[in-house]
């Protein structure tokens, strides 16, 4: 029995129903998206922005004690961003984040380079004194990059900012300082070079464009002198200390002779006095 087409589609469609006139009907739409077109699109928004947000993360949040740098096209925008939750242009915007906390550089023979507390470790300064014998100086600086001033520093010195700065001045500083006395005299002048250090390092820093870093403090932590020196050191002491020894030795022995001769003194007009008194009475 021959099937027709047309009859079998119209019954697919509905096409047998009267009311249709066996006309081609669409599919009827979810009941679920009938009106719902609002929100579908906000649903659809959404997911975008969620996308937008993992992929490209146009936002950064600073922290206390750190600076944010706006770059723009290249630009590094002069206003810091200060600690909180900042938007930011991914395809033409970057942030560059700086700590501005109080960091401390080391100059001695601990081991190390650098921890998690902004604290760096580098070797002890080697330096000549006047007379050309070595002096290794062990030294400790705090410091501090100024937040509104960090953009101008890493913009015409870049992130490794301390080792264009702090690490080279020290170094010049404590070499022109030290290099003015003689080794043995170190020790004792001690105060004298530490004040003299923290204000070459002073002048140093002033003299960098808009004066970036702020120090907080310089401490000499120790002058480590030649053996040969240490040697002359110790038998000038001793030396000195027998000298001392010596001359107290001197001034007892002349105490006592003195003394002596004040008894004698004593004891002979004691003598007169009592023969005159003598005399007297046998008269």
């Amino acid at each position: 029995m021959a099937v027709d087409m047309n009859d079998y589609f119209n019954k697919k469609n509905g096409g047998g129903d009267k009311k249709h006139g066996g006309e081609f009907v669409p599919p009827k739409m979810p009941e679920f998206l009938k009106g719902g077109g609002n929100k579908m699109t906000a649903i659809y928004v959404a997911i975008a922005a969620i996308l937008v947000l993992a992929l490209f993360r146009p936002f950064v949040i600073i922290n206390s004690g750190e600076a944010g740098i706006l770059v723009t096209l290249g630009k590094y925008e002069k206003q810091p961003l200060y600690p909180g939750f900042h938007f930011f242009f991914p395809l033409m915007q970057k942030v560059i984040v700086v700590d501005t906390k109080v960091r401390v550089m080391h100059y001695s023979n601990e081991d190390g380079t650098i921890d998690a507390k902004g604290v760096k470790r580098s070797a002890p300064i080697q330096v000549l004194d006047s007379r050309g014998l070595p002096v290794e100086v062990e030294l400790t600086i705090q410091y501090a990059l100024l937040p509104d001033r960090a953009s101008d520093a890493i913009a015409s010195l870049g992130l490794n900012w301390e080792e264009k700065t702090i690490n080279p001045n020290a170094r010049d500083v404590v070499r022109s300082v030290i290099g003015n006395f003689k080794a043995e005299e170190l020790p004792m002048k001690r105060d004298a070079i530490a004040v003299l250090i923290t204000q070459g390092m002073q002048k140093a820093m002033e003299k960098i464009k808009n004066q970036p870093i702020a120090l907080s403090s310089i401490q000499l932590r120790g002058i480590v002198l030649p053996e040969k020196v240490k040697e002359q050191i110790e038998r000038v002491q001793i030396a000195n200390q027998e000298a001392e020894r010596t001359k107290y030795e001197v001034e007892r022995a002349k105490q006592e002779a003195q003394k002596a001769a004040e008894i004698t003194k004593v004891n002979s007009e004691a003598r007169i006095i009592e023969a005159k008194g003598q005399a007297q009475a046998n008269e």
